[in-house]
């Protein structure tokens, strides 16, 4: 059944986070984020959520650029149209270079829109399972109290602590924490902090223990990722490498990688992040979906796309209660026994409160 999209509303939200989040990239200590509230002719309401950061620091997009090309830009382009299914939207804006952050905000709503008029939750509307979806939390403080916060972390019960690596930190620290933790698995997440010069000292990781070592090299290191991924035993993940389905292609023919990290929001939208699931599903390729300092409505996002049978790598999951004093969604996502439960309501499963 088709939506004609009668209105388009933007809320910028910004709190202060409970602690800084840290990694060699830049520390967050408060986070704005813009909500998008489409709304359809029976005038139900979807959501969406835009997070960019402030500076350009993790992509070249911000905040501020989303909402000037969500404004004026992408709610003129939607306002008013008859969309017959969500993949349209997509279709729509590519006349609009680039801008992926922005889009996948709008487009997020709009599927959260549909999957409420057919009555069905958005992890069923996108085929996914009623599974508890496996929680994970990102640890990215001074090093200092990277054993403090593991063991914090072990007694919530996550069943996954990626660490925020960089060439220097101490190998024999690390160790022994993935020693005392065997049931917790460990990635490793670099941000693109290695380079060719210091290749030898990320072969130094290789018999620490993690998983995964996630973004060794620069976005379009191709070369570099592809020789970390031959001569490394321990898997290669890209994250800030793949940003659109050309770029998974493009890890898969270089052999650049073993493992993707999903994040909707750089991806552009539900509709080529489900184009990369397929393609990842037909080439064997892992998969795991990323966090972004979010607030609840992305977050639900991203509980539907772990929800898809070809996510099995545990991602970026912590409790609302992790970062924020209050969520910007009732209920709150609780962590019971290392897992989240998939909300049975219709669309992203939340209310949505809007104000302080």
């Amino acid at each position: 059944m088709a939506i004609t999209i009668k209105d388009i509303q933007l809320t910028t939200i910004r709190r202060s986070l409970k602690s800084p989040f840290k990694s060699v990239l830049q520390q967050v200590n408060e986070r704005e984020v813009i909500i998008v509230t489409v709304t359809g002719d029976s005038g139900i309401y979807g959501y969406g959520e835009c997070v960019a950061f402030e500076t350009p620091w993790y992509t070249e997009e911000t905040i501020s650029s989303c909402y000037f090309v969500i404004k004026t830009v992408l709610v003129p382009l939607l306002t008013k149209k008859i969309i017959q299914r969500p993949e349209e939207v997509w279709e729509l804006f590519q006349v609009v270079k680039g801008n992926r952050m922005a889009k996948a905000a709008v487009e997020m709503a709009v599927w959260d829109l549909f999957a409420k008029q057919q009555q069905q939750p958005l992890w069923k509307f996108v085929g996914g399972t009623s599974q508890p979806v496996p929680a994970g939390i990102v640890i990215a403080a001074d090093h200092s109290h990277i054993k403090e916060l593991v063991a914090q972390a072990s007694k919530v019960g996550y069943q996954r602590i990626k660490i925020k690596i960089h060439p220097n930190i101490d190998l024999s620290m690390l160790k022994s924490i993935i020693r005392d933790y065997p049931r917790i698995q460990f990635f490793a997440d670099a941000n693109g902090s290695f380079h060719a010069g210091n290749f030898n000292r990320l072969k130094d990781f290789d018999d620490v223990g993690f998983t995964l070592i996630e973004q060794p090299f620069g976005e379009k290191e191709w070369i570099l990722h592809a020789q970390a991924k031959s001569e490394l035993t321990t898997k290669i993940c890209l994250d800030e490498s793949i940003s659109s389905l050309e770029d998974a292609q493009q890890m898969i023919d270089r052999k650049a990688g073993d493992i993707v990290v999903l994040k909707i929001s750089r991806l552009g939208g539900w509709t080529e992040t489900l184009k990369v699931v397929e393609l990842c599903h037909n080439h064997s390729i892992g998969m795991w979906v990323g966090g972004m300092i979010e607030f609840g409505v992305s977050k639900a996002h991203n509980l539907a796309l772990a929800s898809l049978p070809d996510i099995h790598y545990t991602g970026d999951f912590s409790a609302s209660t992790h970062f924020w004093k209050k969520d910007i969604i009732e209920p709150e996502i609780i962590v019971e026994y290392g897992k989240v439960r998939l909300s049975t309501q219709i669309g992203i499963g939340y209310a949505v409160s809007l104000n302080e």
